[in-house]
């Protein structure tokens, strides 16, 4: 019997205006979604009932169904609505078909795969675990949700923008009558993000209200949309090369190009842009862009400030592995701080569908004789190691093609570790690297290329490379140094082992570490001299900072054929951060955070690797590549590389910005921007305009930075804008980080993305930027 409760029939009447509402509600968001007619979308806008699933014994029924807007999912237990009782499509970041959660994996029954399915939210919010009444209606939900989230995520800037404000505006129609009289104007404006006096208020909307009806509606309020919308610095721009009869011609869209963008095309590309981006056909015939053409051009990835090149794999794959900076995960289990924090498989789903390619497994021996992964010697949960082996297998290739590395930390016993190698083998399969490639002993790294879909170990081995090529050589297991972070664990003030301890290490265990293996750092001189290119360390962060500020140079060279991992200090109780740009300075490939933790930190490492299509992957420059560079990023030691610029920034506008503390309708953002550059020492530098009051929609700066750059291929920019407060600290927007090597020059939005990395779909900011040969 079903737990599924049926809907109360509507009468006759009442379902006629039902179905005629649904009806013109799929055709006019439907249209503006690219989704006019979808049957999945009419499925979802009229609703229907799933069961929400908590536990064994917490399955309830509920209604669920898409709102108008279609933005927003509300759910209920009955039909009476409550407002507080939705939650927006933008807040979802997937939507996985089948039993795909821990939830669903732990409370439902295989026979039900097909009912199932979860909604994964941005965030620390909990999964939304659902069972369908059948297959096919499960299916539905499915497609119809994940229809909605990518076509709104394939919305142009300016799409966005108009989806926000038109959301916005029906928000403000309280009484649903399509009409918006003043005081409906006033919290209009209120919701948006802009403070203005009643005299104003009154003098926009006697404006429009051409009918002086006192109520502003159809086109009405399409002249109030574009007097709010109006961008007067891009009318600025457009007026300054529009040369033609007021509009730019092709030669004027050209000009514009090669002065302002400063981008190397042709007569063909300008009219390739007027024949994409132009909406008026008589402008398009004379080979005109109009201002309408030339804005939708400007809110499109050509006027975006990150390369549309680089949003491709645009580098050499085909380089050692050690050549590259590898996104890469500490404590990858956790989904909060390392103390008593969740262990979930859900943590390493999010960082591998984030790209990183080299996760962290701390495992220990468990009940039942199968080893779990949890951080040692603390109150943090446990989680099945078989488990997350099969949750790797099933998402490690679905954002990236590019070899994933399992980080082992061991302390299982001698039985539990030939399990962990039986596990591994099963469920990887023919994608673990278990013999190096090719038929002879290998002498450096294969690259990401040639080992796109695979596996590597990362751990500690009984002997040398060159034993898998000896038939004749034979290991038993044997006692190895236990050197890992779990030995560093007493600066916490908390039991661990002694770090000359040994553990058993199982030959099984031990045969599958090939490229990868963990061994002692005993100095620069010591590793040049005695270990193999394979034969990798571990640093934790005092160390390696340490390193790099006194043996730069050293540590460069070291990390041109070898593998470098840093991790943070065992005293980060919170899992917060350290600062990975010192350690990309000297070439460090495996730079591991705390992926569950929103910090600044974190952004930079979703900055440097936003290029080569987020791929995971991001080859190092020449001169941390090339043993013959003598570079030292503290000292800045001369070489033929060393190229200087200046970056010009000139800080225009933003463009609706979100309100903090959307409860408070009068609460409205005093924003400002600061640039931050970082990268070697000499770089480091941040610069910010002063503050607006009382205006987050469209607040205008124009301010300009200058900052001087030493080393350019390093050097990381940062756009943050804040809530300036007088009596505490700033609040945090949104912000955006991009390696400087993949601006574009010229005018160019940059997008936001809020504490978590996600996008804020209708804000952005609005600079000019110019990188120059230093002078």
């Amino acid at each position: 019997m079903s737990c599924l409760h049926k809907r109360p029939k509507r009468t006759k009447s009442q379902e006629q205006v039902f179905q005629e509402h649904v009806k013109k509600v799929a055709q006019e968001n439907g249209k503006r979604l690219g989704l006019e007619g979808d049957a999945d979308l009419q499925f979802l806008l009229v609703g229907g009932d799933l069961v929400k699933i908590r536990s064994s014994s917490w399955k309830k029924s509920r209604f669920y169904k898409l709102q108008e807007d279609c933005k927003t999912l509300w759910h209920e237990s009955h039909k009476t609505f409550k407002s507080n009782q939705t939650f927006s499509i933008d807040d979802i970041d997937s939507v996985r078909k089948g039993r795909q959660s821990e939830g669903l994996h732990k409370y439902t029954e295989p026979s039900v795969e097909d009912r199932c399915f979860s909604i994964i939210f941005k965030g620390r919010k909990k999964i939304l675990d659902l069972m369908a009444a059948n297959g096919d209606e499960a299916k539905q939900w499915v497609s119809g949700l994940e229809k909605i989230i990518s076509n709104m995520r394939n919305l142009s800037r300016q799409q966005k923008s108009e989806h926000w404000i038109f959301n916005c505006m029906r928000k403000a129609d309280k009484n649903e009558d399509n009409k918006m009289t003043l005081k409906e104007l006033k919290h209009f404006l209120g919701q948006i993000n802009i403070e203005v006096d009643d005299t104003y208020a009154e003098e926009l909307f006697n404006k429009c209200d051409k009918s002086h009806s006192g109520s502003l509606e159809g086109s009405e309020i399409k002249h109030f949309y574009d007097l709010l919308t109006h961008r007067e610095e891009i009318d600025v721009i457009y007026g300054k090369y529009a040369q033609t009869s007021g509009q730019m011609s092709v030669r004027d869209l050209l000009n514009f190009l090669l002065n302002e963008q400063r981008e190397q095309v042709t007569m063909e590309d300008a009219l390739r842009l007027i024949e994409k981006y132009e909406l008026d056909e008589t402008a398009k015939q004379k080979k005109h862009m109009t201002k309408d053409g030339f804005l939708m051009y400007m809110h499109q990835e050509e006027g975006s400030i990150l390369n549309p090149a680089h949003k491709e794999v645009y580098q050499d794959m085909s380089q050692p592995l050690n050549h590259y900076y590898i996104s890469s995960s500490h404590n990858t289990y956790l989904m909060e701080d390392q103390l008593k924090g969740p262990s979930s498989i859900e943590a390493y789903i999010r960082a591998l569908m984030k790209s990183c390619r080299c996760v962290e497994l701390d495992c220990w021996d468990g009940a039942n004789g199968e080893p779990v992964i949890y951080h040692g010697y603390t109150l943090t949960s446990k989680v099945l190691f078989k488990d997350v082996i099969k949750a790797i297998k099933d998402y490690a290739f679905k954002t990236s093609e590019y070899p994933v590395i399992l980080s082992l930390e061991n302390h299982c016993s001698v039985e539990q570790q030939k399990l962990m190698a039986q596990h591994m083998s099963s469920i990887l399969g023919s994608a673990l690297i278990t013999q190096p490639l090719g038929d002879t002993i290998p002498t450096n790294f294969p690259s990401p290329e040639a080992l796109k879909g695979r596996f590597l170990i990362k751990g500690k081995r009984l002997n040398k490379l060159d034993a898998a090529f000896n038939s004749n050589s034979t290991i038993e297991d044997d006692s190895v140094s236990e050197e890992d972070e779990a030995a560093d664990s007493k600066e916490n003030g908390q039991k661990a082992k002694a770090k000359t301890s040994k553990i058993k290490l199982a030959k099984e265990l031990s045969n599958m570490v090939i490229y990868c293996k963990s061994v002692h750092f005993s100095g620069f001189e010591h590793a040049k001299d005695s270990q193999a290119f394979y034969e990798m360390s571990s640093f934790k962060e005092s160390k390696a900072f340490n390193l790099a500020e006194t043996s730069a140079t050293a540590f460069i060279h070291h990390n041109m054929d070898k593998l470098s991992r840093i991790y943070p200090a065992g005293s980060r109780t919170d899992s917060s951060n350290y600062n990975p740009v010192p350690m990309w300075n000297t070439g460090c490939q495996i730079v591991a955070l705390n992926f569950q933790t929103p910090s600044k930190e974190m952004d930079l490492n979703q900055g440097r690797f936003l290029p080569n299509n987020k791929c995971g992957y991001v080859l190092k420059p020449q001169f941390q590549r090339d043993l013959a560079s003598q570079f030292d990023p503290v000292t800045l030691s001369k070489g033929p590389w060393l190229k200087r610029k200046t970056f010009h920034v000139m800080v225009i506008s933003a463009q609706q910005l979100p309100k903090l503390n959307k409860d408070k309708h009068k609460s409205i953002v005093d924003p400002l921007v600061r640039v931050e550059i970082y990268g070697v020492p000499a770089d480091t530098n941040s610069k910010e305009t002063r503050h607006i009051e009382n205006n987050g929609f469209n607040p205008m700066w124009s301010e300009s930075f200058q900052f001087d750059i030493h080393v350019p291929e390093l050097v990381m920019v940062r756009f943050v804008a804040e809530d300036y407060d007088s009596t505490s600290q700033n609040d945090l927007i949104g912000q955006y980080c991009v390696p400087l090597t993949s601006l574009q020059n010229g005018y160019r939005h940059v997008p936001l993305l809020n504490k978590r990395g996600d996008d804020i779909c209708s804000a952005g900011l609005f600079v000019h930027l110019m990188l120059l040969e230093a002078q």
